[in-house]
């Protein structure tokens, strides 16, 4: 079973390295729908008051227009006119520094210049500095041997909707659960332009950086821990000027990452799907989340059970490309009321429908080796795919498919995703997602 793997991918990896294509990118703010303005409390007016000569809009604009392509906030972070706000929010000059450039605007209606230093994309990170104008101040970080506890007041700040500069009262409920990475659960409203902007507590100390919102719940939104910024800060404070694409350094980050994730990933066993006649791998929920549905107990067709798990974090790149995370899903089939040949053609339809994306800008079309094996004597049909990152040499997506071969009205279909991996963690996810297949009870 290795050998067709090692040979499926070896032979991915060699078609995926000639393709060559043109990339574009596109920023992403994050966003939500908007809420109905608050009444801003004393506590709020005095917060910002102290903070807005800190707080700046971030503008990309076109290399010889003043016409914006995104917009988002930052704040600055030294005397030096360091300045935070996030990845995404810079990511089309990071990516075509030769197309775009950055300008800000400050709450005096004063602007300028800014240059990028230095970016994390797994935080979502960008590290700017102010070119022609000496900052009035800046802000100071809250220590992380201070913690806040939950249901302290916090605030977020920042320009949403490029309608104008703003303060929202929230409060901080303690770290996502089950993230890879920790990322503050804040109930308060971050809008569209807000990206970037510093979350303070009562004393004006920096405790996040909004980054996101969950599309689906009002007044629900995420901040990256202040500590990332800071060492962000600490590490590339004196920083040249990037004038050049930062795929280099988005390959580093995402190689480090990924690594970092699979060997987490792989530490973990895989729990029981409490299936009567098979094993089938779900992954335990540390940084994952699993859903479940079924047909109900009266279903005259068809019968199935579903289970879905996935990260809720990815690492985004540009507009049109997000990667960093581990996706998989299996279907428990019984047929017995349609019987083989109905069972046979409405099995074979839910393989065939399963898909595995296109020749794109950003990645090749998948590659795929289809064989069928024997997992400790359970025959399986299994298909594993790689497409390949065409500026981030080294990095691929893998698919691996599987279906049960071994009865006439009875089956099961499992899919793992890997976005985002380097070959080798493709081998191993490939064999240790094959390894997670077995009888229920030996035969």
């Amino acid at each position: 079973m290795r050998r067709f793997l090692l040979a499926g991918l070896i032979a991915a990896l060699a078609w995926a390295q000639n393709a060559q294509a043109q990339a574009a990118a596109a920023a992403r703010p994050a966003a939500s729908a908007a809420a109905p303005a608050a009444e801003v409390s004393a506590t709020a007016r005095r917060v910002y008051e102290r903070a807005r000569a800190q707080l700046l809009q971030i503008r990309t604009l076109l290399k010889n227009q003043d016409s914006q392509a995104s917009v988002g906030s930052g704040f600055v972070v030294s005397e030096e006119g360091h300045v935070i706000t996030n990845y995404h929010v810079v990511s089309q000059f990071a990516l075509e520094p030769e197309r775009y450039r950055l300008r800000y605007g400050s709450t005096d209606g004063e602007g300028g210049n800014l240059e990028l230093l230095d970016i994390d994309v797994r935080r979502d990170l960008a590290l700017l500095r102010v070119v022609d104008r000496k900052p009035q101040g800046f802000m100071k970080f809250r220590a992380v041997e201070a913690p806040l506890s939950k249901g302290d007041r916090i605030y977020s700040m920042g320009n949403p909707h490029d309608v104008a500069f703003a303060v929202v009262e929230g409060n901080y409920n303690g770290l996502v659960e089950r993230s890879f990475d920790p990322l503050i659960y804040y109930a308060g409203s971050i809008n569209s332009g807000m990206s970037g902007g510093p979350v303070v507590d009562e004393e004006g100390r920096v405790v996040g950086i909004n980054v996101s919102a969950m599309f689906f719940a009002q007044q629900m939104s995420f901040l990256v821990p202040g500590e990332y910024a800071l060492k962000l800060l600490e590490r590339s404070r004196a920083a040249k000027p990037i004038s050049s694409p930062v795929w280099p350094r988005l390959r580093e980050q995402l190689m480090a990452y990924q690594d970092e994730l699979v060997q987490g990933f792989m530490a973990q066993p895989w729990r029981d799907a409490g299936h009567q006649r098979y094993q089938l791998p779900v992954p335990q929920e540390k940084f994952m989340r699993c859903w479940g549905r079924g047909t109900s107990a009266d279903t005259k067709g068809l019968e199935f059970q579903r289970s879905q798990c996935r990260q809720d974090h990815a690492i985004f790149i540009n507009g049109g490309m997000q990667t960093g995370y581990l996706d998989m899903s299996h279907e428990a089939y019984d047929g017995a009321k349609l019987g083989a040949l109905r069972f046979s053609r409405q099995y074979s339809n839910s393989f065939r429908n399963e898909r595995l994306g296109r020749d794109d800008r950003d990645r090749t079309a998948p590659f795929c080796k289809e064989e069928f094996v024997q997992r400790d004597g359970l025959p399986l049909r299994a298909v594993v795919c790689l497409r390949a990152y065409r500026k981030l040499a080294g990095l691929h997506d893998l698919s691996v498919i599987v279906t049960t071969v071994d009865a006439s009205t009875e089956g099961a279909l499992g899919r793992f995703d890997a976005k985002g991996i380097s070959f080798d963690n493709a081998l191993k996810l490939s064999a240790h997602y094959l390894k997670g297949f077995a009888w229920t009870t030996p035969r």
